[in-house]
């Protein structure tokens, strides 16, 4: 395969068409879990880590995005807890036992739902903080790598992935090793994972807000912070959920 900016336009929108169409049935699932605790007066906590970040990022605190969207961080650790973590270092989430304490951060209610992204779906913190959220009832969605977990073994000591935790599992295409173009002397450039979840989580966020309508709700959307009235928008409709959701952490 040609290594080019072409060559990798063709893979993403392939692959992108092929996450559309095999994932559909799976992000009206994810939307039915995510509309219903909204509709309960709910929050969607969104969590990844290293490069999965970006889809937490996707969800919370996006121009045309749900409002009631919390972001948790390792971050959380340090600016929330005040804790000293090595939140840049590449082992923090490989370590279980933080996730519970950002669990704990997070100002979670029983009606809340959860979407955990990890495209290798068997870190520590990652898997052990799904266990939490099943263990205090929330709805899980998860979006991940099929082909990149099955060949990984879990760094958990349970041995268990993401996915053996959700509800709803989305799988975001990605090939093992994320990057999709064979270089001659080995390796691959061209990474996708980002870009499908991206898809995923927008996709996901207009079908729930169609499911709102539908029921007849006006949807808690946010503005662009950057047009006119953008501000008074947005914080008239955050103040339903003050003290819920986070967006700076």
């Amino acid at each position: 395969m040609t290594v080019s900016a072409e060559a990798y336009l063709a893979t993403v929108t392939s692959t992108m068409e092929r996450v559309a169409a095999e994932q559909r049935e799976n992000v009206a699932a994810a939307a039915d879990l995510i509309a219903a605790a909204v509709r309960a007066d709910g929050v969607v906590h969104a969590f990844g880590t290293g490069h999965s970040e970006a889809l937490a990022m996707e969800i919370a605190g996006r121009a045309g995005g749900l409002v009631p969207t919390n972001r948790i961080a390792l971050r959380d650790l340090v600016l929330v807890g005040g804790e000293p973590a090595d939140v840049l270092g590449p082992k923090l989430e490989r370590e279980p036992a933080v996730a519970h304490r950002l669990y704990e951060l997070a100002p979670v209610r029983p009606s809340d739902v959860f979407v955990l992204a990890s495209n290798s779906g068997v870190n520590g913190a990652m898997v052990e903080f799904a266990s939490v959220v099943k263990e205090h009832g929330h709805p899980l969605v998860a979006i991940t790598s099929a082909r990149h977990s099955a060949r990984m073994t879990s760094r958990h000591p349970s041995g268990r992935k993401l996915a053996d935790f959700a509800d709803v599992v989305l799988d975001n295409g990605a090939p093992y090793g994320d990057a999709t173009l064979p270089l001659p002397g080995g390796g691959a450039v061209g990474a996708v994972s980002s870009i499908t979840a991206a898809l995923l989580a927008q996709q996901i966020t207009v079908e729930v807000v169609a499911r709102l309508v539908a029921a007849g709700d006006r949807p808690p959307v946010y503005l662009s912070a950057n047009i006119a009235g953008g501000d008074e928008h947005n914080a008239e409709l955050e103040a339903r959920y003050a003290g819920r959701i986070r967006r700076g952490s």
